[in-house]
């Protein structure tokens, strides 16, 4: 896996930096500000060598708001196969929100703690490069919180959102049953009946599951 991280802080970036190195991942770049960023990756892409995924965190120089989260929707844009995954110390709606909007594939919106459990943490990297998503569970309490009374989800039952709740941090039917304590056909039966109530038809394959998500973190 080949990997960019921006971050302004040198210490976290040379830890993120040697964290995924020890594991057999590539950094080939790390920068301080989203300007570098966005240059780096370009001068990448443009050499055929594009990077898999983007470790970037929200809040960068010169002002310290938004200056990652918009590199990053702006890279997604201009790069529709590279991931992204940012990082923050504070859930912050309106940014997680834009990042989700449009392209569904190899996204992920983590808090800064999560670095600290290793093994999570690069798993959502991977996962990312791969094309998934990977959203922090504090995230996504927060906007299905605040989603929970629209018309598009009113028809799930507790359970239903509890289980799509898992599904938009990236887990898997077997790791959903495995948090849930039940078996791994209930869980399927609970997505389907989330792709059902959602209208997402089976045409829409493999994407429906990021599909169900942001149906209902937009809602």
């Amino acid at each position: 896996m080949r990997v960019v991280i921006a971050e302004d802080s040198v210490l976290l970036r040379e830890g993120l930096t040697r964290l995924l190195t020890d594991l057999g991942h590539d950094v080939v770049a790390g920068v301080g500000d989203a300007d570098a960023l966005v240059k780096t990756v370009g001068e990448l892409a443009d050499g055929g060598e594009l990077p898999d995924v983007v470790v970037a965190d929200v809040r960068m120089p010169p002002t310290h708001t938004d200056e990652g989260v918009r590199a990053a929707v702006r890279l997604r844009r201009d790069h529709p196969g590279l991931g992204v995954l940012v990082l923050s110390q504070y859930v912050e709606e309106q940014y997680a929100t834009e990042l989700l909007a449009g392209n569904t594939r190899g996204v992920g919106y983590l808090l800064k703690d999560r670095v600290a459990e290793v093994r999570e943490f690069v798993d959502a990297v991977v996962r990312v490069a791969r094309g998934g998503t990977a959203l922090d569970p504090e995230v996504v309490a927060q906007l299905l919180g605040r989603s929970r009374k629209q018309d598009v989800v009113a028809a799930l039952t507790p359970r239903e959102r509890e289980v799509l709740g898992l599904m938009a941090e990236g887990r898997t039917n077997s790791a959903i049953a495995r948090a849930l304590v039940v078996s791994d056909g209930a869980v399927e039966k609970h997505v389907s009946n989330i792709f059902l109530k959602l209208g997402l038809s089976p045409s829409d394959a493999d994407h429906r599951r990021v599909l169900a998500v942001l149906t209902y973190l937009r809602s």
